[in-house]
Parts: structure tokens; C-alpha cells; sequence
């Protein structure tokens, strides 16, 4: 088999496609295809406008007022 940087969209979906079914089993590949949608839209570009004028500090001290992650966290802390 090509590397995957060589191989089309359609020739990686049906190799990604026989892994899955012989590693999980049809049922549970197809439950794991499910799981999935394509979704619509240019999310870079989305991304860009939601958060233009933020930094990831910014970012995290909302995370961290909103209850999203914990406000004692180390894992969130600036390293310098």
C-alpha cells in the first residue's frame, strides 16, 4: 500500500475504512463512523473572527471564571 500523503481521499477512506472493520468488526466500526459529521463551513475562518482579539491567556482566565477548568490548575499555567 502507497503512504497515506500519496493516497487519494478515496483510496485512504476505503484503507482507513478495511483497518477499522478488521481491528473492530463492522458493528463497531460503523458505530464509530456515526459518531462523526462532516459539518459545513471554513472553521479557520470562523476561529479567526471568534477569536481575534483573544490571547490563550485570555482564553484560559475565562475558562478558569466560567468553571470550564479548574481555577488552581497548574496544567493551564504561562511557563516562563
Amino acid at each position: 500500500m502507497r503512504k497515506a500523503l500519496e493516497l487519494t481521499p478515496v483510496e485512504l477512506r476505503k484503507a482507513g475504512w478495511k483497518v477499522l472493520k478488521e481491528h473492530l468488526g463492522v458493528a463497531d466500526a460503523l458505530k464509530f463512523f456515526l459518531q462523526y459529521e462532516k459539518g459545513e463551513g471554513d472553521y479557520t475562518k470562523l476561529r479567526r473572527e471568534l477569536f481575534k482579539d483573544e490571547t490563550v491567556e485570555s482564553l484560559i482566565s475565562r475558562m478558569k471564571r466560567e468553571g470550564k477548568i479548574a481555577k488552581g490548575s497548574r496544567r493551564y499555567q504561562k511557563v516562563s
